[in-house]
């Protein structure tokens, strides 16, 4: 059965964030993931997720200025240092939570930038980071994300991220597959989830066009489920949508699976 974790940065946002635990266990999750958790102290975040019986699905590394528009440094060419700083930065979380996946952002490439200078700098952060968090257990995930919703951010698709992976040549690097992002850039979800499996570390999901609950919306989530349960995946879903409104009262999709 599918293994569903509740995407705390859009899930729950009735209560704030340290409450949003409690609030996702109450309602029958396991797992949860979230955007970033540097606002807190690392053990303030495992109590929440230890003392809620919950286990860590995914969080992200440092992106960056996020308020001023910044959403990641590995394909900024210049900004090794600060990504490198970023890797130091997020270890203490991901061993006070015991995270096996860190989701490494791509960020946002200016206009008119070197795409050759850019590939390079994506490329020696990604093992960079894969080297980082080898002696720890850790897969560090790429992810292909739509253009409209991230005009301007790296990679897009499937195929491209996979190429990248295949280029750092890193065993501890995945691709992290968000189906909602997937299907904006490429449709054809069950060939791909069939074709990609062998490099899948983490899936994500939401309805779309809008990115809300996975019951509505142009996508066969029930299908999808099923088949990726076929296929043995045996890791996390993320479910990564904003609920249509209070979050407990949009769930009755997923009580299947909980």
């Amino acid at each position: 059965m599918p293994k569903l974790a509740a995407n705390l940065s859009m899930m729950f946002n009735e209560v704030p964030f340290l409450d949003r635990f409690a609030a996702a266990a109450n309602a029958g999750f396991r797992g949860v993931e979230f955007l970033f958790p540097y606002e807190y102290a690392p053990e303030e975040v495992a109590h929440c997720l230890t003392s809620n019986g919950l286990q860590i699905a995914l969080f992200n590394l440092p992106p960056g200025d996020w308020a001023k528009g910044e959403r990641g440094l590995a394909a900024l060419p210049g900004r090794e240092a600060e990504f490198d700083a970023g890797l130091e930065t997020s270890l203490p979380y991901a061993k006070a939570l015991d995270a096996r996946c860190l989701h490494m952002l791509a960020g946002i490439v200016p206009p008119g930038a070197d795409r050759a200078g850019v590939r390079a700098a994506y490329l020696r952060n990604l093992r960079a980071a894969a080297d980082f968090f080898a002696p720890h257990g850790i897969t560090v995930l790429a992810e292909p994300i739509n253009p409209r919703d991230m005009p301007g951010y790296y990679i897009n698709t499937q195929n491209e991220t996979l190429e990248l992976l295949a280029d750092a040549g890193a065993p501890n690097t995945a691709l992290q597959m968000d189906l909602y992002h997937c299907q904006i850039v490429e449709g054809d979800l069950a060939t791909k989830l069939r074709a990609n499996f062998p490099h899948i570390g983490h899936i994500q999901i939401a309805g779309v066009p809008e990115r809300h609950e996975p019951d509505s919306g142009e996508v066969n989530y029930t299908y999808l489920l099923e088949l990726i349960d076929s296929l043995g995946y045996e890791g996390w879903i993320g479910c990564e949508y904003r609920p249509r409104a209070a979050t407990v009262d949009g769930l009755g999709w997923c009580k299947p699976y909980l």
